[in-house]
């Protein structure tokens, strides 16, 4: 997974949510979208300094998972027996091997700037993922495909910002909600369809601040509030 092949699964993500292409870099929309969400940080490898990513940095010293499996083959990580006199050189010896393993990613393809990846496909920077493809920017989310700057959700399918939500679909900014569809700015709501701005209602579509539109009303003021997102 490289920047053209992510931003390629943005404008995906983008035509299917807003209907218009992504013109941000990965940069701007990390910043635009995903401002809020835990993403794995940059560090570098201790035993070869070469740039690698980590979901927790508290411990400071790290290693890639490759070159764990690297050491694993050639020297492996016991330590011959030495004389230690006071506590300070046995956690000198410590630091030497303990180290926080970076990139972990497990039955996985086309994974990058990411850690803590379970069976996923074309991931970029992002944590804690499961089962999922096409996923930018993420964290804890499961079954999910065609995901942008989104945390803690479920079988949902291109959405932007859909946090603690499950079974959504071509969505933006849903919170807390479940059988959202083609929905903007949604929290704690339930199968919804073509709603937005709308909060604790179930069932509804064509409803903006929980209030009943006409069809033709509702898409002239989508179309209003999509350009005001991609703008502002």
């Amino acid at each position: 997974m490289n920047e053209i092949s992510a931003l390629e699964i943005v404008n995906k993500i983008f035509n299917s949510v807003f209907e218009k292409d992504n013109n941000y870099s990965l940069d701007v929309l990390l910043e635009k979208f995903a401002f809020d969400v835990k993403l794995p940080k940059q560090v570098n490898d201790s035993t070869t300094n070469e740039i690698t990513w980590a979901d927790s940095i508290n411990s400071g010293r790290f290693i890639t998972n490759e070159n764990i499996k690297k050491r694993d083959e050639n020297e492996g990580w016991m330590l011959q027996k030495r004389e230690i006199n006071n506590l300070q050189e046995l956690i000198d010896i410590w630091n030497t091997i303990n180290l926080t393993t970076t990139e972990r990613v497990y039955d996985s393809l086309n994974v990058a700037k990411s850690d803590t990846i379970y069976g996923c496909e074309n991931v970029y920077r992002s944590t804690d993922c499961r089962n999922s493809k096409n996923i930018i920017y993420c964290d804890s989310c499961g079954n999910c495909e065609f995901l942008l700057a989104s945390q803690r959700s479920g079988s949902c399918t291109f959405c932007i910002r859909t946090d603690d939500s499950k079974d959504c679909s071509n969505s933006y900014n849903v919170i807390c909600s479940n059988k959202v569809s083609n929905s903007l700015f949604i929290q704690d709501c339930f199968n919804l369809y073509e709603c937005m701005f709308c909060s604790h209602i179930a069932s509804k579509k064509f409803c903006i601040a929980n209030m009943q539109f006409e069809e033709q009303e509702y898409y002239e003021i989508k179309k209003l509030i999509i350009e005001w997102i991609l703008n502002s």
